[in-house]
């Protein structure tokens, strides 16, 4: 039975209340196909490319090779690249921003999101030929709402099935039912949780888990067989593995897939591939998108709620004051940081991180730039004379980004220093400084990133920032599933964010991948997924 928010929602995409993409993400989170999302739409879903790989051979992609961990307390969608051969999901958000089952075969959802049903899909075996069942998912969902591990950025959303007193899985509120029935029992409704299950963090785990992820089982076609840290990552198509995901997604081909990393510039990455070194890159970023044009290679682009956030720390002074922090959003023109920054490839952002296409978003307006205010407010705050450090990443565009910032901050008449870090310096204290740039990867709501990134003391809250109204309303919209009475709520988050000069956010990023001509399966995603099985080459 189709649940009746759907209906709702099918209904609000028809009056253009929602854009398809909104429609087939909240459709498809309540359990509907991605098939019968579109059907309710009376459209047919855009048909996959249907090209045939040729049997065998080694891909080579240029991505950052980073150290490894729980998957759970994973920073960044690189390393879920390389471990997704193995760890696979509950869930796939697919580029036109449905979800779709995966190690679930689907679920249902009460009409007032206080209970799921999660089914597991039959027939999936581990890698050691043991059957993936219910009690491996609910050995993962226990794992993930559990905030006592440090730096478990799951657990913030998976506040409806926590206990508050000890911060872990709350009795009864994760059942197994049988071998392929899960139920969940909310403490209040939420409508995030499929879309959360899709998520870079939420690798599956085997229960013997300790930790490693290249030592651990796992239920997908691959295999790690060499992992060097900023250097090369190896997997290698299972021998001895009769994948559970040939018969719904066609068989894994490649023998074996490398990961290389060539550092933080892009003129490397152009270089490697102009050489012959690799097949594909993971991203195409600046002026390097035209010189890839050059090439016999593909390009693809996909529109994204990703980001680049700079943000003062509030634990540190003088970030602590509201009046510093607004200065330094009202001095910056968010158009001229597009520009300069991205070479305007992208949306103009509103200083709140929740994007036009997010089914949640809510338009309060574009971002106010007056440098004078700004001055005024610093003139008030006694920091006039106060020499502002921003901090960045030795890259392309999020360099390039800070560097009109600091431009914008000075033509106002403040005294900033620009500090660029090298990768491997800055991400080791990527939470912890006074005001820096941080890229944002896409989400499928733009809950999911508020929760994240702003709730009070969640590990990824790098703005330091700390609200009781806004933690309330965070809650609350979480249980909304009416788009109109949830985008009320969402306005009041977005306007609390911007008020309280928390971020300057200042555009949305559309993403580019090239990857050579004879590769397939290697389209750009929004959150810069690579799926293993899908990747191969042209049959000849």
């Amino acid at each position: 039975m189709t649940h009746p928010h759907a209906l709702t929602l099918a209904a609000e995409a028809t009056r253009g209340l929602l854009s398809r993409r909104e429609f087939l993400t909240r459709a498809t989170s309540l359990g509907l196909s991605a098939s019968a999302a579109y059907g309710l739409l009376g459209l047919l879903p855009s048909p996959a490319r249907a090209q045939e790989r040729e049997q065998g051979g080694t891909l080579r992609i240029q991505q950052d090779v980073r150290a490894l961990k729980d998957p759970r307390t994973y920073d960044w969608p690189q390393m879920s690249n390389v471990t997704r051969g193995w760890l696979e999901y509950l869930v796939k958000y697919e580029r036109d921003g449905s979800l779709t089952p995966m190690l679930l075969e689907g679920w249902e959802i009460s009409d007032d999101a206080t209970t799921y049903t999660l089914r597991v899909r039959p027939g999936v075996t581990w890698s050691d030929g043991t059957p993936f069942t219910a009690e491996d998912v609910a050995f993962n969902l226990t794992r993930w709402a559990d905030s006592t591990v440090e730096g478990n950025s799951m657990a913030a959303r998976f506040n409806a099935l926590m206990d508050e007193e000890t911060g872990q899985a709350r009795e009864g509120a994760i059942e197994v039912v049988d071998d392929t029935t899960v139920a969940l029992s909310l403490s209040f409704p939420d409508v995030t949780l499929i879309a959360t299950f899709s998520d870079f963090t939420a690798g599956i785990v085997p229960q013997d888990f300790t930790g490693d992820p290249l030592i651990a089982k796992g239920t997908g076609a691959y295999m790690p067989v060499e992992y060097e840290v900023g250097v090369r990552a190896a997997i290698e198509k299972r021998p001895d593995h009769d994948w559970w995901g040939t018969e719904v997604y066609g068989p894994a081909t490649l023998d074996r897939i490398e990961f290389i990393d060539y550092g933080t510039d892009p003129a490397s990455w152009f270089a490697a591939a102009d050489a012959g070194e690799v097949d594909m890159v993971y991203e195409t970023v600046g002026e390097f998108i035209d010189l890839f044009e050059t090439l016999d290679w593909t390009g693809s682009e996909s529109v994204t709620s990703g980001t680049v956030v700079l943000r003062p720390n509030q634990t540190t002074a003088p970030y602590d004051d509201v009046r510093v922090r607004r200065a330094l959003q009202l001095a910056v023109d968010n158009a001229t940081l597009l520009e300069l920054g991205y070479a305007g490839r992208g949306q103009v952002a509103a200083n709140h991180h929740v994007a036009p296409i997010h089914p949640d978003y809510a338009d309060i307006g574009p971002a106010t730039y007056d440098p004078e205010q700004a001055m005024a407010l610093l003139e008030e705050a006694g920091q006039a004379d106060f020499e502002f450090e921003l901090i960045s990443i030795d890259d392309d565009w999020r360099r390039n980004t800070c560097d009109a910032m600091a431009a914008q901050l000075r033509d106002a008449g403040m005294n900033v220093r620009r500090t660029v870090v090298p990768g491997a310096t800055f991400w080791n204290n990527w939470t912890q400084y006074p005001f820096s740039a941080t890229d944002w990867g896409h989400r499928p709501l733009g809950i999911q990133l508020l929760s994240l990134a702003y709730k009070s003391g969640v590990p990824w809250n790098e703005a330091g920032f700390s609200n009781e109204e806004f933690d309330s309303l965070l809650e609350e919209a979480q249980g909304i599933g009416d788009a109109e009475a949830r985008a009320e709520v969402m306005a009041r988050l977005e306007t609390i964010l911007r008020e309280e000069g928390v971020i300057t956010q200042p555009y949305w990023r559309s993403v580019f991948r090239h990857f050579d001509a004879r590769v397939v399966g290697a389209e750009q995603h929004p959150a810069f997924e690579i799926h293993p099985y899908e990747l191969g080459f042209v049959a000849a």
